[in-house]
């Protein structure tokens, strides 16, 4: 059997989700397995009710079980790394792998609610233009005022993003990624 990506919409997965009995789907959340990918952190600030996090840095296809006739729906902030986790479960066996089209974005502009945690780090994309501006920032000012040579600072960090936009891998994200406020936002 030829394996095969499926998407589903905003709007059908939220009915699918509603389709059970209230009491059914305390119990049993829904009648999907809903896969966030993105990271820790990203989860921990907003996810939709009932996701269960495995972030694409650490995805193992192994630990996602089917459980009878449930149906894996992967998402993620925008559907690009969902496609990198159904390509990982495709490698693994599973035939049938369903993704969110156009991820929590697309979630989120439907009008749907999400679950949040304000005391959650902020994204680690945010986290890594952050990072990235200021060193870009410090760079310019210190090769204005202190020395040329600290321009070199700058142009590091621009070549670093490009090579990250172009290689898919951000060295200053995974490096984020290890500090411990971005391990430690595991929500439930």
């Amino acid at each position: 059997m030829k394996s095969q990506l499926q998407t589903i919409d905003a709007a059908s997965l939220k009915q699918l989700i509603d389709s059970l009995p209230e009491t059914l789907r305390e119990q049993d959340r829904h009648q999907v397995i809903l896969v966030d990918v993105r990271e820790t952190g990203e989860f921990a600030s907003e996810r939709i009710a009932g996701a269960i996090p495995h972030p694409l840095s650490t995805f193992n296809p192994a630990s996602i079980e089917l459980q009878g006739d449930r149906q894996v729906i992967l998402c993620c902030q925008s559907g690009r790394r969902s496609t990198q986790a159904a390509q990982k479960l495709f490698e693994s066996g599973f035939t049938q792998v369903t993704h969110l089209e156009g991820g929590l974005t697309a979630w989120k502009t439907a009008g749907y609610a999400t679950q949040i945690d304000r005391n959650a780090p902020i994204s680690l994309f945010r986290q890594v233009q952050i990072v990235a501006g200021s060193l870009v920032a410090l760079g310019t000012v210190l090769g204005a005022f202190v020395s040329p040579w600290f321009l070199l600072l700058s142009g590091f960090v621009g070549g670093g993003l490009v090579f990250a936009g172009v290689s898919n891998t951000c060295a200053m994200g995974i490096l984020l990624m290890k500090l411990p406020y971005n391990q430690s936002g595991k929500a439930s």
